[in-house]
């Protein structure tokens, strides 16, 4: 059970590192993991509302997890762009 943990955790980094490369963000590591770490249960979130389903260490649900960290992203750079 602790090593689930672990490991989900290390593939949300890796996702938010990814989705900091493709969004051009300019933050540190854990920030982007954290980020990552959000966006996959966005993404796994979202993508289970569709009736999406991909297994945690798979090619499908890495670009799931992906693709929900390039949307909180986008929401925190929204959230946080100055008018």
């Amino acid at each position: 059970m602790l090593i689930n943990l672990i490991i989900s955790v290390l593939i949300g980094a890796l996702c938010g590192w990814i989705a900091g490369k493709i969004m051009n963000l300019k933050g540190s590591f854990i920030f982007n993991a954290i980020l990552g770490i959000v966006g996959s249960v966005v993404g796994r979130l979202i993508a289970g509302l569709l009736g999406i389903s991909a297994s945690k260490v798979s090619i499908g649900g890495i670009i799931i997890s992906v693709a929900g960290a390039c949307l909180v992203v986008w929401a925190v750079r929204k959230l946080t762009a100055k008018k």
